[in-house]
């Protein structure tokens, strides 16, 4: 063996893709080797770095990415692991069953940073003296790890099959069992006969749900978990990506999510529900709107940040503002004119709107929260038939996707009529663009059904009395009340255009008094006016065919 390695340590590494393979002899067996070895070679055996590996899959590299064996390679590269050290391993299956060329490189890292391993089921010995003195070890080592991986390869393709038919199976009902494939959520717990919900745990996600739909952004849903001495997933600290990895997950609804493959099946009824499905889509929809929790500063807007608000004049993007530091009222709320409604073409467009200027937004926000409060309004905002307008938004999102569809058929058809020739590059990137417009309109197409079922759910009666009810906390600049009013707006109104000096601005009162015009498009499909004095009083009428082509050219 040479004196390179009279001043090293034995490592014993042990890896189990099953845990329960540790139950048997093996691991004793191995371990008196390592001792045996180490005591004829007069080195020490080292019982300080764990070297032990179970349930890690070496098919899959998780030994390397998260196992010890990484942490091993990681000590090798550090220089931690003294150069003429062994290591002693079952046999080179054990390092590694990936790719046959991925697992020589491995073996060749240990190697040449002057550790030598050594294979307990054949006493055969890898160093860089020995590999060179007998090339044949090298060949003999591919040998093993393309048997290796060949073998993993196929166990992993039979357990794909029977996942595959386990989960078609369950989608037909024709099998009810288990599918060990993913993580279960933390949230339930596994029977003889099936899975329970863990009551505190389901506790913490109802509040967290609550809040996100609420308005409340992950941050902040997490601050108030802290305070109250509570964690989102048990074990791990409270982090904000959390709540946003956990609204997408279909098992709140019952649903288990299996991936093959690529391929991706949903089974139902699979473990107990937190969520109606109803719930669940709802949460979907809501989620789906990024902008109403794309809050700034202590105190939330109700109507920008939310895509809807939209300046008259240019019909650009209004922005809001708040002017925290200047003097406040007495009992600390913003005075109105420090909460600013401006539009945004001058900061993000380098000017160009025809009425430049701001308003406060107070009146505006009391505006709209007074005639909302008043359930003839909101009836007049929703109209008779409140899914027309959402209808009208499914039906062409849907014929966006099949239009798309219908294009991306006919080049791929192109594409397999030129297979012979090669494909051209310019069929291929147009094939690219369109599979991705088609993932947006799909998306876009979703949204739009959710919407529509959410409007058919939702029956106004009593939601004046929420309107009002809110109205207070929004005017004495509470952040729950307004974070909720918020979800109301954009769940109300498909658009909210301001004319923030009125429709037609007189030039010589832009400075002086002047009212604000507001045009209210609901999601039902009407369109209502408002006139907005300085105080937040406001006059309702009739849409006018001045307003309509005015909003229309906009």
């Amino acid at each position: 063996m040479g004196h390179a390695i009279e001043n090293g340590l034995v490592y014993s590494y042990l890896r189990f893709s099953d845990p329960k393979q540790s139950a048997g002899g093996s691991t004793d067996r191995q371990l008196a080797y390592a001792a045996k070895w180490a005591a004829e070679h007069g080195l020490k055996l080292d019982t300080n770095l764990s070297l032990r590996d179970e349930g890690l899959s070496a098919y899959h590299q998780q030994h390397i990415k998260s196992g010890a064996l990484g942490v091993f390679l990681r000590a090798v590269e550090d220089g931690r692991v003294p150069s003429g050290s062994v290591l002693i391993v079952e046999g080179l299956d054990r390092l590694s069953r990936a790719e046959p060329i991925q697992a020589q490189a491995q073996l060749a890292q240990i190697v040449n940073a002057g550790i030598t391993v050594v294979t307990a089921s054949d006493g055969k010995t890898y160093s860089r003296q020995r590999l060179k003195d007998n090339p044949m070890d090298l060949v003999y080592s591919l040998l093993v790890m393309i048997r290796a991986h060949e073998e993993s390869d196929t166990k992993s393709k039979r357990v794909k099959a029977s996942i595959r038919r386990l989960c078609e199976h369950w989608i037909d009902g024709t099998y009810k069992g288990r599918i060990r494939q993913g993580k279960d959520p933390h949230w339930v717990r596994e029977l003889d006969e099936g899975w329970e919900l863990v009551p505190e745990r389901v506790a913490v996600i109802r509040r967290v749900l609550a809040m996100y739909q609420d308005g409340i952004g992950g941050l902040k849903i997490m601050e108030s978990l802290e305070r109250e001495g509570l964690q989102l997933l048990p074990g791990a600290v409270n982090n904000s990506q959390q709540v946003y990895r956990l609204i997408k997950q279909h098992a709140l609804a019952g649903s288990k999510e299996v991936s093959v493959d690529g391929e991706l099946f949903l089974l139902p009824d699979y473990y107990p529900a937190i969520l109606t499905a109803e719930e669940w889509s709802e949460l979907q929809r809501v989620a789906a709107d990024s902008g109403r929790r794309r809050v700034k500063g202590e105190l939330p807007h109700l109507i920008t940040g939310l895509g809807i608000t939209t300046c008259g004049y240019c019909a650009r993007p209004m922005a809001g503002q708040n002017l925290a530091t200047k003097p406040r009222l007495p009992d600390g709320r913003i005075r109105d004119g420090y909460r600013r409604l401006l539009c945004a073409s001058a900061a993000a467009y380098g000017g160009g709107c025809p009425v430049p200027g701001s308003t406060s937004v107070a009146p505006v926000e009391r505006a709209i929260m007074s005639y909302c409060s008043d359930i003839v309004n909101l009836q007049a905002l929703y109209g008779t038939d409140r899914s027309e307008g959402p209808r009208k938004r499914v039906h062409a999102a849907r014929q966006a996707v099949k239009e798309l569809r219908d294009q991306l058929d006919k080049l791929t058809d192109a594409m397999l009529a030129t297979a012979s020739e090669g494909t051209p590059l310019v069929f291929a990137r147009r094939a690219r663009q369109l599979e991705a417009d088609l993932e947006h309109a799909e998306k876009a197409a979703a949204q739009a059904e959710r919407e529509l079922a959410n409007l058919a759910r939702q029956d106004i009666t009593g939601a004046d009395a929420r309107w009002a009810e809110l109205a207070a906390g929004v005017e004495a600049q509470k952040v729950a009340p307004r974070l909720k009013a918020r979800q109301l707006i954009a769940d109300t109104f498909e658009k909210i255009v301001v004319y923030h000096h009125g429709l037609r601005p007189d030039p010589d009162s832009l400075q002086r008094d002047y009212h604000i015009d507001l045009l209210l498009v609901a999601k039902g499909g009407n369109t209502r006016m408002l006139r907005v004095d300085r105080e937040g009083n406001w006059m309702a009428g009739e849409e006018t065919s001045t307003i309509q082509s005015i909003h229309e050219r906009k």
